[in-house]
């Protein structure tokens, strides 16, 4: 754009485009890169304590238990299972802090896959459920910091992953989103 004018697009036709501009808008630096980065070993040996527990909350919930329940109203195990593993895979991808075009269009994929399955086990999985999920998401990796790590660096994790927390949450709900220009 050499006029420096803005040109409006549909955000899932250019999904790096998408989040390199929610990036910068949320002030997602290199810093915070970094900080990710370094903090990842922290995130990933809590992996299986922290995909567990968001999957307990979601059972504590009818709202949201009843898309993990089988036939018999019992806790679907091996979907937990299935599921844990498909958050496993998002925190080890989104540790790595990379907003490459396939990570761009994986998490486009993850919100579709959310808002699209009205066969599936409970239906489409309302936005205000994925909005809450993020927040317990962030909420326990502040947890984590604070118990691990120095006071400034456990604030400087907390605040990048924040950041990319919220540019995943962006991406995650255009799929709840009509097409639109933004």
């Amino acid at each position: 754009m050499a006029d420096g004018a803005y040109q409006p697009y549909l955000p899932a036709s250019d999904m790096p485009r998408f989040l390199r501009e929610l990036a910068d808008f949320v002030g997602l630096t290199d810093a915070d890169v970094a900080a990710i980065r370094r903090s990842a070993p922290h995130v990933l040996a809590r992996e299986t304590t922290l995909t567990a527990a968001l999957y307990e909350h979601f059972l504590k919930f009818p709202a949201t238990a009843r898309f993990f329940l089988g036939e018999d109203a019992q806790p679907d195990q091996a979907r937990i299972e299935r599921r844990r593993h498909s958050l496993a895979r998002w925190l080890k991808e989104t540790a790595q802090a990379a907003l490459t075009h396939e990570h761009a269009y994986y998490l486009l994929t993850i919100g579709l896959s959310h808002s699209h399955r009205p066969r599936a086990p409970g239906g489409v999985i309302p936005v205000h459920f994925m909005i809450g999920a993020m927040s317990l998401t962030q909420s326990a990796l502040a947890d984590a910091f604070a118990a691990e790590l120095p006071p400034a660096e456990a604030l400087a994790a907390s605040a990048a992953w924040n950041k990319l927390l919220l540019v995943h949450l962006a991406a995650l709900l255009l799929g709840y989103l009509p097409p639109r220009p933004s």
